[in-house]
């Protein structure tokens, strides 16, 4: 995880409809930057659709969200007309983002060892700093806890 108080690392990366879109450009709102493994996933399903039914609640507190994995735009396109989701989705299939923000580690799953992402969430403020971070989060709890730190 990335030190609380620390300028969060900026990306320029490719979003569901294939808008290039970075950090910056959210600057002056509070973003709500989560990771997460996979598109269509049970979890990730639960934590992205979660973040989609409290959207109106972080737009009123004048918050972005924004959710990175390494699957491709199309795919994200695809999870997000699903589940009619409301916010940015980023593809990052090289990893840039996701190594920035040290959410790639080893993980054990049905007893093999493999890289992947840590479903973490990061809150950064309206100047690009890092004012929250939590890693290992519950992906139906993560949405309601990141609402309550704004």
């Amino acid at each position: 995880m990335l030190e609380i108080g620390t300028q969060a690392p900026e990306f320029t990366l490719s979003d569901q409809n294939g808008e290039e879109r970075s950090l910056s450009d959210f600057r002056g709102k509070k973003v709500i930057l989560y990771f997460y493994p996979k598109d269509n996933t049970p979890g990730c399903t639960k934590q992205a659709c979660a973040f989609g039914e409290l959207y109106p609640q972080f737009m009123e507190k004048d918050a972005v969200i924004i959710g990175i994995s390494k699957d491709s735009s199309a795919s994200h396109k695809k999870f997000a007309e699903k589940y009619t989701l409301p916010f940015i989705l980023l593809a990052d299939p090289e990893l840039k983002a996701i190594q920035a923000y040290d959410v790639w580690h080893e993980k054990k799953m049905y007893g093999k060892t493999m890289m992947g992402v840590v479903r973490s969430t990061y809150l950064i403020d309206e100047n690009g700093m890092i004012q929250k971070a939590f890693f290992k989060v519950k992906p139906t709890e993560n949405p309601k806890q990141m609402l309550e730190e704004l």
